[in-house]
């Protein structure tokens, strides 16, 4: 499209102050946002400014309106923070101290456990999530070879 821009940007700092936005963004989410803005300041349409920065021209049009609207903290991104645990602050405090009571714990007990003292049921794939964030870690049983002779090691350490 060739002529004015359609939506102006608006100039709601200097260029000087933006470029230090940029200069002390620790967010690449942010900066990605930061350096649009700045292209379009530079006077690069929406397209060219969204091509620089590797999103569509859509995603550019809200970006725009998002820093028309709001400035620099209306490019910061808002999460929902994703679904509620089914277990409280308290039960997961609980559950991470009977955890601890005991030194190897499988996923499938673990999760027996759980369903059997709060009634919640979890996948497997949750419960290594909530052990991890728990800093416990879980690994896959290590089987061991009823063939092996007791004094194995003995018997490595002289070959």
């Amino acid at each position: 499209m060739v002529g004015k821009e359609q939506i102006a940007i608006d100039r709601k700092i200097t260029l000087d102050e933006l470029n230090s936005f940029i200069k002390h963004e620790n967010n690449s989410r942010v900066l990605k946002r930061l350096y649009f803005v700045k292209f379009r300041y530079l006077g690069d349409s929406v397209e060219e400014a969204t091509n620089k920065v590797g999103v569509t021209k859509k995603t550019g049009y809200y970006w725009q309106e998002d820093w028309n609207q709001g400035g620099y903290s209306a490019l910061i991104p808002e999460f929902g923070g994703g679904r509620k645990s089914k277990l409280t602050d308290k039960q997961k405090n609980e559950l991470r101290t009977l955890l601890e009571a005991k030194d190897y714990w499988t996923t499938r007990e673990v999760l027996k456990l759980i369903k059997e003292k709060y009634n919640v049921d979890y996948s497997l794939k949750q419960i290594g999530v909530i052990l991890h964030s728990f800093n416990m870690y879980y690994s896959k049983p290590y089987t061991l070879d009823f063939r092996r002779p007791e004094n194995a090691e003995e018997i490595l350490k002289k070959s």
